[in-house]
């Protein structure tokens, strides 16, 4: 086995404990919130605490890193002080405990995979160029192992109930930590006297600041399936192992993508790709608002996955690695889990949370539906402002 693949299995093996851990935790931590008593309203107030940790931990946790270069260590840090913290699930000390429980877990764990896929962004550059091939084949293992929990867990609460909710979180929190304290301790090296770079001259760049905008709305248009999707099929009379199913669905064709993408990713430009999974997903909104009462529409809004979330990531990751590379990689990294996951999943829940209250859980996805169209816009202008004569 050659140095380089032995360097990126630990990597496949982070990617699949973490995004194991994701995969029960995200679709199931609704229905555990509600089967605890709270309110829609409290509920999505509840839900946006693990996006608001994005708002400052992951820049501040990627500015570590870009200036020590030790990103496993920091992994290894957030990991193991996440696992400890997730203890306190099993303490019923109210509202307020829970909030403060699950915002110390995020701060930790968001930061995770900003670190771990800049170090892996590093480790998969040939000549400073993104090989989105060698990148898919790590990042599939994330979506089997999310693939695995999720009907796992889906299966598990159906017969046992979701009491244990905090079990599951402790369990996958110990495979994740084992897996960090197995990366290879790897740290970039810099020249002594290397100026440190500064973020400004890129952010001024008007395709960046599109992109960024893109970002934003494309996950917001996200955000009704991260939050409310296993609610509105629990309130269409779905069973839990249904809703694990459904959420199963998107994984495998994530997983179709991720190995195959090498193939199919040049075949349009990178500004391209954002164009179509921001159409992509407007029209996934609408059949999951208008149909998903109907087994095999809901089926196919789910196979969109591969484009909406997969081929979007992918792009996202490549275009980030170019206009962010060497030192700039962590706080780019960062910046990208901020202004795409960070705010917006703090805007979606809370408006999500008045949206639903007041026009019911189909409304909130029609809303995403309209900020996918935003997202295609902004990409539009990404694409204009790249691709049109002169210099960019």
């Amino acid at each position: 086995m050659s140095t380089a693949r032995r360097q990126l299995l630990p990597f496949s093996a982070l990617s699949a404990s973490y995004f194991a851990h994701i995969g029960f935790f995200n679709p199931y931590l609704p229905l555990w919130l509600k089967e605890q008593g709270y309110s829609l309203l409290v509920l999505s107030l509840l839900m946006t605490v693990p996006s608001a940790t994005r708002l400052v931990g992951p820049f501040a946790w990627g500015w570590l890193s870009d200036h020590t270069g030790e990103r496993v260590k920091l992994l290894r840090y957030a990991a193991t002080t996440a696992l400890l913290i997730s203890l306190g699930l099993w303490v019923d000390g109210g509202t307020a405990w829970l909030a403060l429980v699950l915002f110390l877990v995020f701060l930790h764990t968001s930061a995770m995979m900003p670190m771990s896929e800049a170090a892996l962004a590093h480790l998969v550059s040939v000549d400073g160029v993104f090989d989105a091939k060698r990148y898919g084949r790590v990042r599939l293992w994330g979506s089997l192992g999310f693939l695995v929990t999720v009907f796992a867990a889906g299966a598990w609460f159906e017969v046992w109930g979701l009491g244990h909710f905090p079990a599951w979180t402790v369990g996958s929190l110990v495979l994740v930590t084992a897996s960090v304290w197995c990366l290879p301790d790897l740290k970039e090296a810099h020249a002594a006297h290397e100026p440190k770079p500064s973020l400004w001259p890129v952010l001024r760049q008007r395709p960046v600041q599109w992109f960024f905008a893109s970002a934003f709305f494309h996950v917001l248009a996200h955000m009704g399936l991260y939050i409310y999707f296993s609610l509105h099929l629990d309130a269409l009379g779905y069973g839990k192992d249904v809703i694990g199913l459904m959420w199963g669905v998107s994984v495998i064709v994530e997983i179709v993508w991720f190995y195959t993408q090498g193939r199919w990713l040049p075949r349009l430009p990178l500004t391209g790709w954002l164009i179509l999974c921001a159409l992509l997903t407007a029209l996934r909104m609408g059949l999951t608002a208008g149909w998903a009462s109907v087994w095999w529409v809901l089926l196919l809004a789910q196979c969109l996955h591969a484009f909406t979330f997969a081929a979007h990531h992918a792009s996202c990751i490549a275009l980030l690695s170019h206009h962010f590379p060497g030192r700039l990689r962590g706080r780019g990294q960062a910046l990208y889990a901020v202004l795409a996951y960070g705010v917006p999943g703090v805007l979606g829940g809370l408006t999500g949370g008045v949206i639903s209250s007041h026009l019911g859980l189909p409304s909130v996805f029609w809303a995403c539906a309209g900020c996918a169209l935003l997202s295609a816009f902004c990409s539009w202008r990404v694409w204009q402002q790249l691709h049109r004569p002169g210099p960019a």
